[in-house]
């Protein structure tokens, strides 16, 4: 299975969707949201998704409702519009790593195997996890670490990586793992190595640039009563999608008009939705998904 999609009914029925509506699935992967999304449109229905992972490709579907592009979704306005599509009925994203992703060794996105430092999620990414780990300065190392991995050991694991470093580069999944194995105690290793992997993947795909590129153009793409599904993984993306649903912005208070009326482009659709426990007890990688859905006013 390439990827399991995650709260699949409960994300496609966010969208509401119309027979008709033009939709966008912007994070493709194996495909399992957007088959989902075909089979409630009608003849006249289109739907565009998006994905900058090259393997993705081979999961294309036949259909001459659906278009796939091979893009980072920061650029979904940018497509579109060359596709002639200016407004569309919904979007849907699931910000996590594709199970294939994981499951790819030689990717280096999981703590399971020992592989090159890669982490990109499109080949054609100048920036790898190498490159973080065996360029940055120690305050760039240590905020990527405490950032994106709410690590409180940053500040001396990147005192730890830049002293090996100078001996010799780091490599390997398993030399980084080596390096910093005094900070991996027995019983919690695998997640604080899960943090440290998460942090520098963060770094490597800019993924909270993106989200917050993503989120900015959604506003205007989206015709009125027109749906937002989004599906999170960690709190750092969470804390984004519910800041912008709830304020249309990601820091501080909603702008208020000159009544003190308060301006956002979106409302709550419902609350927070997490998969049941079935389905996390088939696809033990959907316990950590929260997804939240907004219309657009």
């Amino acid at each position: 299975m390439y990827h399991n999609p995650v709260v699949l009914r409960e994300s496609v029925d966010g969208l509401n969707i119309k027979k008709d509506g033009v939709y966008v699935d912007v994070t493709f992967g194996g495909g399992g949201h957007s088959q989902e999304i075909l089979k409630r449109l009608g003849g006249e229905g289109k739907l565009f998704a998006f994905d900058q992972d090259e393997d993705a490709l081979e999961n294309t579907m036949d259909d001459e409702r659906f278009m796939l592009i091979n893009e980072n979704f920061r650029f979904v306005t940018q497509f579109l519009k060359f596709y002639g599509i200016r407004k569309v009925d919904g979007i849907l994203a699931d910000f996590g790593v594709s199970s294939h992703q994981f499951d790819t060794a030689e990717r280096g996105f999981s703590t399971r195997f020992a592989s090159s430092l890669d982490m990109r999620m499109s080949k054609r990414n100048a920036l790898s996890a190498y490159e973080v780990v065996n360029t940055y300065d120690y305050d760039e190392l240590r905020r990527v670490l405490f950032q994106y991995g709410d690590l409180r050991n940053a500040n001396a694991m990147a005192k730890v990586i830049l002293t090996q470093r100078e001996q010799s580069p780091i490599k390997t999944t398993k030399h980084l793992k080596e390096v910093l194995q005094q900070f991996l105690p027995k019983g919690r290793e695998h997640k604080i190595l899960a943090q440290i992997y998460q942090a520098i993947r963060i770094e490597v795909n800019q993924e909270i640039s993106v989200i917050k590129e993503f989120f900015l153009q959604t506003p205007d793409l989206l015709d009125a009563g027109g749906r937002l599904s989004i599906i999170s993984y960690h709190s750092l993306e969470d804390r984004l999608v519910k800041r912008y649903i709830r304020a249309g912005r990601f820091e501080g208070e909603p702008e208020k008009d000159f009544y003190g009326n308060i301006d956002v482009p979106f409302k709550k659709v419902g609350g927070l939705i997490v998969p049941s426990k079935e389905e996390i007890a088939q696809n033990n990688r959907a316990r950590s998904a929260k997804l939240r859905i907004a219309e657009r006013i």
